[in-house]
């Protein structure tokens, strides 16, 4: 086998955005991407995702030996702290529209509200290599404490669960130009 030092991938730079779940899908690396909000600045500890997954192990009565492990439940999320302040990211994080007015803007805080379902297209840029995910029916499912400190930029940590998808068949297509044929 031999090794090929070239196809050593880095997160170098991205983005993620976010639209309403009839935004236009996007069908590939290629192109812009239409009905989508680019979130902004994500912290340098970029996006983690995360693959869940519980499971049932049979055992034999012959030794109590394991003869198969059930997938019982599963699931995909992703993970990142956005430090760009604007509309989208605010409404994201709390999951409320914002009023806007050329005085200030202004929302309510509900603890319990996601924002609903909403798609979802995360970009990996590492030089002319792209990796995209693009998540068709995401939710804000958790969010981390907001810090207000004069050494750190205020970031909006997220966690986005990917659900299935009845058209996609999946909770998540990715498409990836360094996975192309030759």
């Amino acid at each position: 086998m031999a090794l090929d030092s070239s196809k050593v991938r880095a997160a170098v730079t991205g983005a993620v955005s976010v639209g309403p779940t009839t935004a236009t899908a996007p069908t590939g690396t290629s192109g812009s991407l239409t009905g989508f909000n680019d979130l902004g600045y994500v912290s340098d500890a970029g996006v983690t995702e995360s693959r869940g997954r519980s499971t049932n192990e049979i055992r034999a009565w012959q030794g109590a030996t394991l003869v198969r492990t059930m997938i019982t439940a599963g699931s995909l999320t992703y993970h990142f702290v956005l430090i760009e302040t604007k509309l989208e990211t605010v409404e994201l994080y709390y999951g409320t529209d914002v009023t806007q007015v050329a005085t200030d803007g202004n929302f309510l805080i509900l603890p319990t509200s996601t924002g609903g379902r909403q798609s979802f297209v995360l970009d990996v840029i590492d030089g002319a290599e792209l990796r995209r995910t693009y998540i068709p029916q995401g939710e804000v499912t958790e969010v981390g404490d907001l810090v207000y400190v004069g050494t750190d930029p205020i970031g909006y940590d997220v966690t986005v669960t990917a659900y299935p998808d009845s058209v996609l068949g999946a909770n998540a297509r990715v498409w990836a130009t360094a996975l192309k044929t030759p």
